[in-house]
């Protein structure tokens, strides 16, 4: 059986240019703000490991997240390690949400945008307020070998979005990413893969081309994907990074900007 788990897509945009006609400037249509979503309906569901847990987008307007607990939603919202969310009372962490939204306006927000959406919602609907602390963590440091990357330089136009999917399959995660930079790949490591935050130290700017596969095991999704046995035929994760995309994640501390949950009410229902 083949399942998604935390698939992000990061959209790019389109940038909207001036043209003439006759010597007359016509103004581009104006993006919206995207300060809030125009309607949102949040669900209370039973947590299920092996459903799934995902944010995306749906066509233009259609925002969904599956099963995600405030805590996860906090870090997806302000690019955090779940570890760096601490505080708020115990459903926090426990209480599972579905989610539904629909966007402003007649394009599709970026991934930028659709964050600045949640955060407004998290704060409408959960009365969250939080304050940061800076925090020594034990984190991993995304570095490029000696020996050089392996990735590719992306020759995708310049507006096609950028994709980092991953899919669980019996004995292995595959994650072909598409016109990626190290930021987004290094963001989706700490929100959804690692079990600790990630610092991108690899100097690589543009976007890129990958395709990375390896065995899961406890430390990653949470707990929440099937471990690996030990004659998978796909390499663990930390090889796999390394033989694969010539990069490799050093385990390091150092100080993180943590946030801290000072209070949440869950939402009334919809």
């Amino acid at each position: 059986m083949i399942r998604s788990i935390q698939l992000f897509r990061c959209i790019a945009v389109t940038a909207l240019t001036t043209t003439a006609s006759v010597g007359f400037a016509q103004s581009a249509t104006p993006r919206p703000k995207f300060d809030a979503f125009d309607v949102a309906t949040i669900k209370p569901i039973e947590h299920n490991p092996q459903g799934g847990r995902f944010i995306t987008m749906q066509g233009t307007h259609r925002f969904i997240v599956k099963d995600y607990s405030l805590k996860l939603l906090i870090a997806a919202a302000y690019d955090l390690n779940p570890r760096a969310v601490s505080g708020g009372p115990d459903w926090v962490d426990s209480e599972h949400y579905d989610i539904t939204a629909i966007t402003p306006g007649e394009v599709r927000p970026s991934r930028d945008e659709q964050m600045a959406m949640l955060r407004k919602l998290l704060s409408d609907r959960f009365q969250l307020t939080f304050h940061r602390e800076q925090k020594e963590f034990s984190l991993y440091e995304l570095e490029a070998v000696k020996g050089g990357v392996k990735i590719k330089a992306s020759a995708a136009p310049p507006d096609e979005p950028a994709a980092l999917i991953s899919t669980v399959y019996p004995q292995r995660i595959m994650l072909p990413a598409r016109n990626t930079t190290m930021a987004e790949f290094t963001s989706l490591l700490q929100r959804a893969i690692l079990d600790r935050p990630v610092v991108d130290k690899t100097g690589l700017s543009g976007r890129f081309d990958f395709d990375l596969e390896w065995a899961p095991d406890e430390t990653q999704f949470g707990g929440e994907v099937p471990v690996a046995s030990a004659d998978a035929p796909s390499a663990p994760f930390f090889r796999a990074i390394q033989d694969q995309l010539g990069l490799r994640l050093r385990p390091a501390k150092g100080p993180i900007e943590a946030l801290v949950v000072d209070k949440a009410e869950k939402p009334t229902a919809d």
